[in-house]
């Protein structure tokens, strides 16, 4: 029978990590006597950072002392203790390849059950001193798992671990493990997983994801219709507004241009505009499947970039020009839409809403759009239109700075696009929102929709700027403006983040691309460092990569994941 050896707990604690400090509670004791097991942790326990361990649905941390011996064999190591890899519970017994997930156990006083795999995170790495852990524990099938406690009571170490209940469609630990983290997923095991009410929601989130890409479902992913950047033709320039121009793209030898779905963005290097702002990403703004694209710029005060391509370009001219990229696309779905923007916010928008004309016409749409007045509205005219050819469409357009007469002819209401303008409008709560313009108005909108009862999970919003960074653990830091990296410059390949404005050449024994972000303080995304988790994956413009180590899943094309790769060539990377 298997039996609880151990119960081990441990606070959040400091800990210095390359030059760095590290909130994290994966340092555990053991602790005699009893412990009382509570809803959201043990007594006397607790997690640094809540996003990625601890909650409800891992409230307890599973590890086999079958796995120890396995560890010490494999990393010849004999200083193991009890709470040596995080768990709360070290227990003979229970295998990741026989504990399945919904399965239930009563330990002493206290029933448990079985939501999910260990979460792989750089901090087990940290730990035991062994960086390349996290992908160890998902190559070598032995992750361990959480519980969430379905009864509250005492236990301590002796305890006799019993099932009560099996959990329905047989899926062990190791085998949900392999399926989110491994290639070669089968979308038949993929429905069985989901069909498992015990899995966490965030797990069933992932293979929702998983099968929706297996069953080739739209998205805005996949391999980018062209490798790096090629020489497009502006085939026109029209000025939309004062500050505004719409450059019309086609191919140098004028065969039709890849189509690309509405929503996704072109990135551009924009010769003549200094080094810090040569490459830039735009909207599509016009309808898909013509055969060339439109793009919308804006003109920004002390922008170069803006203004070469704005005042400097005519018909004729070249411009270097990656290929469409970006998942903010519609969904493939009848129900309602909402197309919310402010500014120039309204390029993306404008596409899908020319989408929707020509696939889904019978589709209910809202338009709602904030601008100061109709010299700050671009393609509005043109968004009119469109929206007077739906039989179900609803426009709301806000000037915030105009002339009654000026709105009257726009069909504008006065003031702002408000969270309180939002929710007095009752939108339909079963929509799909895209939201699109500066970042604290899709804050702002994110907010208001929930408020209205959208699924904030069926809002999608779309920025240019460099993206949040997830750092998990990491306290002290500050957000500085990215800047190439200190010390003496490498001489490795050149390394650009767009969305920064950084670019640097590789340094000289640097790790890895992600390393080279952190001493740039550009915002990156990362969770494991080891190539296991996809947190870090990044749209690669331009170049190659090479792996080191190699990644347990590649990434799809025209993507790297960028804490276990460098640099083959010089690189272009959209962050």
């Amino acid at each position: 029978m298997p039996v609880l050896l151990s119960v081990n707990v441990g606070m959040p604690q400091d800990v210095p990590w390359q030059g760095r400090t590290v909130r994290t509670g994966v340092w555990k004791h053991s602790v005699p006597g009893p412990v009382m097991a509570r809803r959201l942790n043990l007594d006397g326990d607790g997690q640094g950072d809540l996003q990625g361990h601890g909650g409800e649905q891992r409230a307890v941390l599973v590890y086999q002392i079958d796995s120890y011996r396995y560890w010490q064999r494999h990393l010849g190591r004999e200083d193991f203790t009890y709470g040596q890899f995080g768990e709360n519970l070290t227990v003979e017994g229970l295998p990741d390849d026989e504990v399945c997930i919904g399965d239930r156990y009563r330990v002493g006083e206290a029933e448990f059950e079985v939501t999910q795999p260990r979460v792989t995170c750089y901090r087990v790495g940290l730990r035991l001193g062994v960086p390349e852990m996290p992908a160890l524990l998902v190559a070598h099938h032995r992750p361990g798992f959480y519980m969430r406690v379905i009864r509250e009571g005492r236990i301590q170490a002796g305890d006799p671990i019993v099932r009560t209940r099996t959990g329905p469609g047989a899926l062990s630990v190791a085998d949900v493990d392999a399926l989110l983290y491994l290639p070669g997923r089968d979308p038949a095991l993929l429905r069985r997983a989901l069909a498992v009410p015990a899995l966490s929601p965030g797990w069933q989130g992932s293979f929702r994801d998983l099968l929706a890409e297996a069953e080739g479902g739209e998205s805005g992913g996949g391999a980018p219709a062209w490798d790096g950047f090629r020489s497009l033709r502006v085939s026109d320039v029209v000025a939309e507004t004062d500050t505004v121009v719409s450059l019309h793209l086609t191919s140098a030898d004028g065969t039709p241009l890849p189509d690309a779905r509405a929503g996704q963005y072109l990135t551009v290097r924009v010769p003549g505009a200094g080094p810090s702002a040569r490459i830039r990403s735009y909207s599509l703004s016009a309808a898909p499947g013509s055969g060339r694209y439109r793009i919308s710029v804006k003109r920004e005060p002390h922008g170069t970039a803006s203004a070469y391509l704005t005042t400097a370009l005519g018909p004729g001219a070249v411009l270097d020009v990656a290929a469409p990229r970006g998942d903010f696309v519609l969904d493939g779905g009848a129900g309602p839409v909402l197309l919310v923007s402010a500014g120039i916010g309204v390029t993306p928008v404008l596409a899908m809403l020319h989408e929707l004309a020509a696939r889904t016409p019978e589709r209910e749409v809202w338009w709602l759009h904030g601008a100061r007045g109709p010299r700050e509205h671009p393609l509005g005219g043109e968004a009119h239109t469109v929206l007077g050819s739906l039989p179900h469409a609803h426009e709301h357009v806000y000037y915030s700075a105009a002339t009654p007469e000026e709105r009257r002819r726009a069909h504008a209401s006065p003031g702002r696009l408000t969270p309180d303008a939002v929710r007095a409008l009752g939108v339909p709560a079963e929509a799909s929102a895209y939201v699109c313009g500066p970042e604290s108005f899709m804050t702002d909108m994110r907010q208001a929709l929930a408020d209205a009862g959208v699924d904030p999970a069926r809002v999608h919003t779309e920025l240019f700027a460099t993206l949040p960074s997830l750092t998990p653990g990491l306290t002290g830091t500050t957000a500085a403006a990215p800047h190439p990296p200190p010390g003496p410059p490498g001489t490795g390949p050149r390394v650009t983040f767009a969305r920064s404005g950084v670019t640097a050449p590789f340094p000289d024994g640097a790790g890895s691309l992600l390393d080279l972000a952190d001493a740039c303080d550009v915002p990156a995304r990362w969770a494991c460092r080891t190539g296991v988790c996809h947190t870090c994956v990044t749209p690669v413009l331009s170049g190659e990569v090479g792996y080191a180590p190699a990644p347990l899943e590649p990434p799809s094309a025209g993507q790297a994941l960028i804490c276990c790769s460098r640099p083959r060539t010089d690189v272009v990377l959209d962050m």
